[in-house]
């Protein structure tokens, strides 16, 4: 149970009849024409007036489903009454009770509780995400935010494989509940999906870093360059710690095997946006390459280049940012599937999460964005070199139920168009198997993910246990959180006989 007690019992909202006088506001952004000179952040934050307006638009709902909506079950209209009221240590003390780290959630999240806001029901949401945001950032500023003492440890010894999101929120758990955790990161710096997946102008990395710190200074141990599988040894693991927890991701791209996929200049996206990520912090773009590679080296640049983005989502959308960055001479995007309706429809009512369009800052930036497009060919210059795709209209059939269900292409819709980087966006379909997994011989569901339950985080294998992506497949950064610290939950009932005291997170009804 939460210690706040819900706004009934408290009293009334701070400003009953905000959601009356003030409209939805995000902050202002930095300019097109300037932030595509960098790749530093570019939202601003909100001025205290603002601020309060915008935490004052909540309403005192009977039932607020945008806890429902939150993966994490974050406690929303208590903290927005509390940023009302200018009670920052305790807007913090209520968001940090559920979210181990709302300064990522708070720039990356799509917001799924603001699609189930109340208000949103005949009224733009409540601008919840950067709430939150701003509720962490004031924190830190105030110096609310400092390592926890831990007071009694447990002896007891955990093993987190993967520093993602649901990495390091099992980690920052266990730690919590007594146990010493060491974290393997395979790579050069913790962070995982965070640190080489996400763009600097979403989210750059001295965030991370303080957090790392931040956990440091509470007891988690990070070992990187440690890939467990290939230079540290499963068994040795197995022996050492009386937990382990998998937590690496779903790291394998989905390729388009097409006429001309060998041609230089076709890449998968994370390849692209993990060496920008990498020159950002001054570092070999080359340096431990990621082993589930099998592309050559070789800097992947898009200035002077047509480039074309496969895919329409989060990560296609950051290729494009990153893209406009580089100074690309063009940029597209294509998406398979048929565009969708610009509100919601008799097929997404409220408050489910809608599949509505919607335009990324990247995509603001520039892109032409194309619908219903299928590649069918990558097409050479005669030396190896990507220079053209070939490329078809698509038309859809549409199920009674408002979703694409066949396609059929346009007869005569065929057609070339330059390209010279082609970056592949369509998304991940499993975890990397060769390695830990394949040596553990770790039982699978029909998806090839880790097999374990929702409600025990168990694999087939005695006190190994699995979280995030690598468990329930590619998703979004807030389930990896909340994947993370019910499993650490679960692994501290294992060690303590079922004497957690790790709070129980019930399961959300708006699943995303």
């Amino acid at each position: 149970m939460h210690k706040y007690p819900p706004l009934g019992v408290r009293g009334n909202m701070g400003k009953p009849t905000g959601f009356l006088e003030f409209t939805r506001e995000l902050p202002i952004k930095r300019s097109v024409e300037e932030r595509v000179n960098d790749h530093k952040e570019f939202i601003n934050r909100y001025t205290d007036e603002k601020l309060n307006q915008q935490s004052g638009r909540c309403m005192n709902c009977g039932v607020p489903f945008c806890h429902s909506g939150c993966p994490l079950g974050n406690v929303i209209p208590e903290f927005n009454d509390a940023v009302y009221r200018k009670e920052w240590k305790e807007a913090y003390e209520i968001l940090a009770s559920t979210n181990n780290f709302p300064e990522f959630t708070g720039r990356i999240c799509p917001a799924p509780c603001e699609t189930a806001c109340v208000l949103g029901i005949n009224q733009p949401a409540i601008t919840i995400e950067e709430i939150e945001k701003h509720i962490i950032e004031i924190a830190f500023d105030k110096g609310f935010v400092q390592p926890k003492k831990i007071n009694k440890r447990s002896g007891k010894k955990v093993a987190v494989v993967g520093s993602g999101p649901a990495g390091l929120a099992a980690a920052a758990q266990l730690n919590y509940a007594g146990h010493t955790v060491t974290v393997f990161e395979r790579d050069d710096r913790p962070g995982g999906l965070l640190r080489y997946g996400i763009p600097d102008f979403k989210l750059e990395k001295w965030v991370i870093d303080r957090r790392i710190k931040l956990m440091e200074e509470e007891g988690v141990i990070f070992k990187c360059y440690a890939n467990v599988g290939v230079n540290i040894n499963v068994n040795d693991l197995l022996r050492e710690y009386h937990a382990i927890v998998l937590a690496g991701g779903s790291t394998v791209p989905r390729d388009l095997n097409i006429p001309g996929r060998e041609l230089k200049g076709v890449h998968y996206a994370m390849e692209f946006l993990k060496q920008q990520n990498k020159r950002n912090a001054n570092l070999d773009p080359f340096a431990n390459p990621s082993i589930e590679s099998n592309i050559y080296p070789t800097d992947i640049l898009a200035n002077k280049k047509n480039v074309v983005v496969i895919g329409g989502g989060d990560t296609g959308s950051d290729c494009v940012g990153t893209s406009n960055r580089h100074k690309a001479k063009t940029v597209s995007q294509f998406e398979l599937l048929p565009m969708p309706p610009k509100e919601r429809n008799e097929f997404m009512p409220w408050p489910s999460y809608p599949m509505t369009l919607k335009t990324s800052s990247s995509q603001e930036e520039g892109a032409d964005r194309k619908w219903a497009i299928a590649t069918k060919e990558f097409i050479g210059d005669g030396n190896g070199n990507l220079k053209a795709l070939k490329i078809v209209d698509l038309e859809w059939k549409i199920t009674e139920d408002g979703k694409p269900a066949s396609f059929v292409e346009v007869a005569g819709s065929e057609r070339e168009i330059p390209c010279e980087l082609a970056l592949l966006a369509m998304g991940f379909i499993n975890p990397q198997y060769d390695g830990l997994l394949q040596q553990l011989d770790i039982e699978l569901d029909e998806r090839r993910n880790v097999r374990a339950s929702e409600k025990t985080y168990k694999t087939n294998i005695n006190k190994i246990f699995a979280a995030g992506d690598i468990r329930r497949g590619q998703s979004l950064v807030v389930w990896a959180i909340s994947e993370g610290r019910e499993c650490a939950r679960m692994i501290d009932e294992f060690l303590t006989a079922g004497q957690s005291l790790l709070e129980r997170r019930e399961a959300s009804i708006l699943s995303v």
